[in-house]
């Protein structure tokens, strides 16, 4: 850097993840500064996090490669022939006229990030760290497979309570072994960390780490009613989703299964909600019919209204887009959609302040991992503080929030962080 002395911006950053770019209203996020407000014994791993930028062999694949396993690369593809507007269906002109409208935004908010030279001088040293590396052969299990097994009510996860059984508590059978830890049923059932800490949790002879005052419900779709608050005043503020929409690169990666759009159609979400209203968020992908089918019968069908955008733009550690931002497929950004249940009920304050074609940039993680955004919307979400958070098809947790799908524990692994 030019001076040694740090702007107010850049040393709030460091703090709080958050970096708010002039003239524009775009923010570069760091996940990781994100994520570890939810720790307190622990720090997650950078390296660990960004491990998908360093090498193909991890990129996120949620596959169990055993120790001994040779990794046989798949033969390049042929490259395929770039399309031009002209051979274009109906569908994919839409979502063409989508991105050359929002085009100049995620243009400006890439130019903006490339004048902070400050935080453009620190990105590399945003994905590594000292002395660390994540051993990542046979790293996740595969938690989805395991629930599919007639054993998975069987399957029990056990969990330190630190000398104070109080603060840790499982909503299920509730027992203590002989070495003073809780052990719960880890399927079907709703496990929550109540204590002020970070505690470990031993399943299947690996360790997890659960942030404090977090809890987690590994299941699949079937069960999620259990999740429905008793009354609609216990509702959750801030829903997130991130469906595992069915799409070609998923599948041809084979990282995770995916459902038919259909059956998003019966997520609870009115349920969910807070009576007062909650912030809806779905994480989309760039495909026009897919668009189509949230804005003509998912959102009618979960009560949203008010719908804005917000961008997701990626970037590499030297600042550069991830991809060529005007490829037809696989563009260097996704976006999401946000709206209200209950909006006669929200604020008018919320509503007026509710910006659309919001703009946040970031380096990414594991295939299909998403940034937290927590931070990011609390300004927007109505009812009581601290406001109640879930996050559906989870992958990670968060402290204070509730986090479901079928791997919820997927980046929990003690292989991804450090003791602070």
């Amino acid at each position: 850097m030019e001076s040694e002395t740090l702007s107010d911006e850049f040393s709030s950053f460091l703090d709080s993840g958050i970096y708010r770019l002039p003239g524009i209203k775009a923010v570069f996020l760091d996940p990781v500064r994100l994520l570890n407000l939810s720790y307190t014994r622990y720090s997650i791993s950078a390296s660990g996090y960004y491990c998908r930028t360093f090498d193909s062999l991890g990129k996120g694949r949620r596959t169990n490669i055993e120790a001994g396993d040779s990794y046989v690369p798949k033969k390049k593809k042929r490259k395929r022939k770039r399309r031009l507007p002209q051979d274009l269906n109906e569908q994919e002109l839409v979502a063409e006229k989508r991105h050359q409208d929002v085009r100049p935004f995620l243009l400006k908010a890439h130019e903006a990030l490339l004048g902070t030279t400050e935080l453009l001088l620190f990105l590399p040293n945003l994905v590594k760290d000292e002395k660390f590396s994540v051993d990542r052969r046979g790293l996740e299990q595969s938690f989805i497979e395991l629930g599919r097994l007639w054993q998975a009510p069987l399957y029990e996860i056990s969990i330190s309570i630190e000398g104070n059984s109080k603060e840790v508590q499982e909503e299920g059978l509730q027992n203590v072994d002989s070495s003073g830890r809780t052990v719960a049923p880890l399927f079907n059932n709703l496990i929550s960390n109540n204590a002020s800490i970070d505690v470990d949790a031993e399943f299947l002879n690996r360790t997890y780490i659960l942030p404090s005052k977090s809890c987690f419900h590994t299941s699949d779709l079937r069960q999620i009613h259990d999740l429905i608050p008793g009354s609609s005043d216990q509702g959750f503020n801030l829903i997130v989703i991130d469906p595992p929409w069915e799409n070609g690169s998923a599948y041809q990666k084979a990282v995770y299964p995916t459902l038919p759009n259909r059956y998003f159609l019966y997520l609870p979400i009115k349920q969910l909600a807070y009576t007062e209203g909650a912030l809806v968020v779905l994480w989309m992908t760039n495909r026009g019919k897919l668009r189509a089918f949230v804005e003509q019968e998912l959102f009618p069908a979960w009560g949203v209204t008010d719908i804005r955008t917000y961008y997701w733009l990626k970037i590499k550690p030297d600042g550069s887009l991830l991809s060529d931002l005007d490829l037809i497929h696989h563009k260097p950004y996704e976006y999401l959609l946000l709206g209200y249940v209950n909006k006669e009920k929200v604020g008018p304050h919320f509503i007026r302040n509710f910006q659309d074609i919001q703009i946040f940039i970031s380096i990414p993680g594991a295939y299909s991992r998403k940034p937290p955004l927590g931070k990011l919307l609390e300004d927007h979400l109505p009812g009581p503080k601290p406001s109640r958070c879930i996050e559906l098809f989870a992958r990670e947790l968060v402290a204070e929030w509730t986090s479901w799908g079928n791997e919820p524990l997927c980046f929990q692994d003690c292989r991804y962080f450090m003791e602070r």
